[in-house]
């Protein structure tokens, strides 16, 4: 991280229970300006959960969270115009078509020139000639296209991707995963989870892996070798017999 870069992403004792299991135990995490930041960790780590509270969709149970500047529990709808979500859900109306999502999306906000940066848009993800297609008859990996192109329809500086290549054939995970590349190399700034740790490394400016809910390892990602991340990866994430 740059000495002289601002911060994207700030948490500071950031925990989420529900009920009586933690979620998540403690996490400080900063990420600067323009940083591609990957975040690996086994199912129940806390990564999907980390993910929705940055994205407000949840409510951390205590600590704090500055988005952009801004104060998650103060100034969610502001910090909401700054983001993109990508996740397993895609977040998309299967009875509308894939002009009509983007449009629905434009609308809430307020994209200026609305017709023109949907057809930008369309034409990024490889879905100009699907326009009129209804979400519902699209498959597994169009969708999920689609839902890139929903997240960077407003033109957020900060992206948010949770697992985005689950339940993607070859096809579409060789996609998504050259498009993310597109993605880290520019302006914005990614934090991503994941359990494909080859792509994650050669992505990442740094990795970080999850276990039970807090941060166990923390590296650059040129500091690893695939087969170092592998090993580490491993070790921190092995239960007790």
């Amino acid at each position: 991280m740059s000495a002289n870069a601002g911060i994207a992403i700030e948490t500071r004792g950031l925990t989420k229970t529900f009920g009586e299991r933690e979620a998540l135990g403690g996490i400080d995490l900063k990420v600067a300006e323009g940083e591609c930041v990957v975040i690996f960790g086994p199912n129940g780590a806390g990564k999907t959960t980390l993910i929705r509270v940055l994205a407000t969709l949840a409510r951390p149970t205590s600590g704090t969270v500055r988005i952009a500047g801004l104060d998650l529990q103060r100034e969610g709808p502001a910090i909401r115009r700054r983001i993109g979500v990508v996740s397993h859900q895609s977040f998309l109306y299967e009875n509308l078509t894939v002009y009509e999502n983007l449009s629905f999306y434009s609308t809430m906000y307020d994209v200026p020139r609305k017709e023109k940066r949907i057809a930008e848009i369309l034409e990024l993800v490889g879905l100009a000639d699907r326009r009129d297609e209804r979400v519902g008859t699209l498959s597994r990996g169009t969708q999920q296209r689609l839902a890139i192109a929903r997240a960077l329809l407003h033109d957020p500086t900060i992206l948010l991707f949770d697992e985005p290549e689950t339940g993607l054939d070859q096809r579409a995970g060789a996609f998504l995963g050259n498009f993310l590349k597109t993605l880290t190399s520019g302006k914005r700034t990614v934090l991503w989870t994941t359990h494909r740790l080859e792509l994650g490394l050669e992505l990442a400016a740094r990795v970080i892996i999850l276990h039970r809910g807090k941060t166990v390892f923390e590296a650059a990602g040129q500091s690893l070798t695939i087969a170092e991340l592998h090993q580490t990866y491993a070790r921190c994430t092995e239960e007790p017999r």
